[in-house]
C-alpha cells in the first residue's frame, strides 16, 4: 500500500500550524521530539502479507492455481488466509495514522507531491510489468478475459479508471482508489492548514457524513465518504492525534465510535469474503482480526513500542507497497508453475521469497531513482505556482 513512515517530523512547527492542544489555553505543540515510529513499517508489512495470504490460500475460486482446493491442500494456511484480507483494515488505520504524521506543518504542494511520489512510479511499473505476464504467459485462466486491451492498460496507468468504468489490471489495485479519496478529502483539509481544532472537526463531520450518507442515497456523497472504510482513516487519524497530543475522552469517543461502526459495516462486507472461500466466515474472528488492529496502531499512539527501534524494520517497510502491488496475479503465475515440482507448503515459501526479492529490487531500481527525479520537477512545478500567485 502506498503510505510510508516519513522522517522524524519536528514537533516544534511553525507557528501557523500550531495547534490548540488538549487542555491547555495556549496553542502550542511539544517541544520534545519523539522517536521515530519503526514499528508501524513492520505492522505495514505484516498487512501486506495477510492480503498476500488471502489470496493465495484462503481464496478457493481459483484452484487451477494451486492445482487443487487450498482448503485441501493447506488446511491451515487456509484458516489464516481465509481471515487474513483485514490487512486491508490495518492498512487503512495505518494510513490515517502517517497521512497526518507526515503532513503537519507541511503544504498542500508539499502534500501532492509527496504522495505523486510515493504512489506513481511503483504503480507504473507493476502495471506494466503486470500486463506483460497476463499477455505473454500461458494464462492459467484458459481463456483471453484476463488479458488486458491496450486501452485499459492505459487508463489503468492514471490510477483512476475505477470511477471510469474500467477493470483494474490487477484486481488487487482497487484499495488505491479508497486512498486516493480519503487523500483528496485530507488535502482540502489542508489547504487550511493543519491544527487539532480542525483535525478534530474534519473527523467528527466525516464520521457524521459516514453514520448517515447511506440513507440519504447521493451516490457522489457515498463515494468520497466510504461509509463501509471511512472508520479505520478516521480512527488511524485520531490515533495520530493521541500521539502527538496525548488522549482524551474526545479521542477516545472517536476511536471507540469508529470501531463501532466498523463491526456493523462489517456485516455487509464479510459477505463478498465468503464469495471467495466458498464457506462461511465467523464474524467474530473476522472482529477479532480487526480488533488486532485496532490495538497495534492504537498500541504505537500510546507508546507501547517506543522500544522498538529495529531499523531494519524501515527497509521491510520499503517491501510493502510494491509486494502489495505485485504478489496477486504475477503470484498466481508463479505458484501454479511451482506447484507441480513442490508440496503446497514449500511452494507458498519459496513464492513469497521471490515476491520479497522482486519487491526488493522493484524499491532499490525503480522507486529509488524515480522518486527523487519526480520530486525534484513537482518541487520546481508547485514553485511557479507559488511565484506567479504571488505576483497577481
Amino acid at each position: 500500500m502506498p503510505t510510508t513512515v516519513a522522517a522524524q517530523e519536528q514537533l516544534d512547527g511553525p507557528q501557523r500550524d500550531r495547534a490548540q492542544a488538549p487542555g491547555s489555553a495556549v496553542s502550542k505543540p511539544e517541544k520534545s521530539k519523539r522517536p521515530r515510529l519503526y514499528v508501524l513499517d513492520g505492522m505495514r508489512l505484516l498487512a501486506a502479507i495477510g492480503v498476500l495470504c488471502w489470496h493465495w490460500m484462503g481464496v478457493q475460486r481459483f484452484p487451477g492455481v494451486w492445482h487443487g482446493d487450498t482448503a485441501r491442500l493447506m488446511p491451515l494456511g487456509h484458516l489464516i488466509g481465509a481471515y487474513s484480507w483485514t490487512g486491508v483494515q490495518l492498512f487503512f488505520l495505518i494510513s490515517g495514522f502517517v497521512i497526518c504524521m507526515s503532513c503537519w506543518g507541511r503544504s498542500i504542494g508539499d502534500f501532492v507531491t509527496s504522495r505523486l511520489v510515493r504512489l506513481f512510479p511503483a504503480y507504473w511499473f507493476a502495471v506494466l510489468v503486470t500486463t506483460v505476464v497476463l499477455r505473454l504467459a500461458p494464462t492459467i485462466w484458459g481463456d483471453d478475459t484476463h488479458r488486458p486491451t491496450a486501452s485499459r492498460i492505459l487508463t489503468n496507468l492514471t490510477m483512476a479508471n475505477t470511477p471510469m468504468g474500467v477493470d483494474n489490471i490487477d484486481p488487487v489495485y482497487w484499495s488505491l482508489w479508497a486512498e486516493l479519496r480519503f487523500y483528496v478529502l485530507f488535502g482540502v483539509l489542508l489547504i487550511w492548514g493543519l491544527s487539532y481544532r480542525r483535525v478534530v472537526g474534519f473527523l467528527g463531520i466525516w464520521a457524521f457524513l459516514g453514520t448517515v450518507c447511506s440513507a440519504v442515497d447521493v451516490p457522489l456523497l457515498e463515494m468520497f465518504v466510504q461509509p463501509d472504510y471511512c472508520w479505520y482513516f478516521i480512527a488511524g487519524t485520531t490515533m495520530y492525534l493521541m500521539y502527538r497530543f496525548k488522549p482524551n475522552l474526545l479521542l477516545w469517543g472517536l476511536v471507540i465510535y469508529s470501531f463501532l461502526m466498523a463491526q456493523d459495516r462489517m456485516r455487509g462486507i464479510v459477505g463478498g469474503y465468503e464469495y471467495g472461500t466458498h464457506h462461511h466466515l465467523s464474524w467474530y474472528l473476522t472482529m477479532a482480526y480487526v480488533a488486532t488492529a485496532f490495538a497495534l496502531v492504537g498500541g504505537a499512539a500510546l507508546g507501547w513500542f517506543d522500544r522498538v527501534r529495529w531499523k531494519w524494520l524501515t527497509v521491510a517497510g520499503s517491501l510493502t507497497y510494491p509486494l502489495y502491488l505485485l504478489h496477486q496475479e504475477i503470484g498466481f503465475e508463479l505458484i501454479t508453475r511451482l506447484r507441480p515440482h513442490l508440496a503446497p507448503y514449500p511452494t507458498f515459501f519459496l513464492a513469497l521469497a521471490i515476491m520479497l526479492v522482486a519487491a526488493y529490487l522493484v524499491h532499490r531500481f525503480v522507486e529509488r531513482p524515480l522518486g527523487p527525479l519526480m520530486k525534484r520537477q513537482l518541487d520546481a512545478a508547485f514553485a511557479q505556482v507559488r511565484r506567479d500567485g504571488a505576483a497577481e
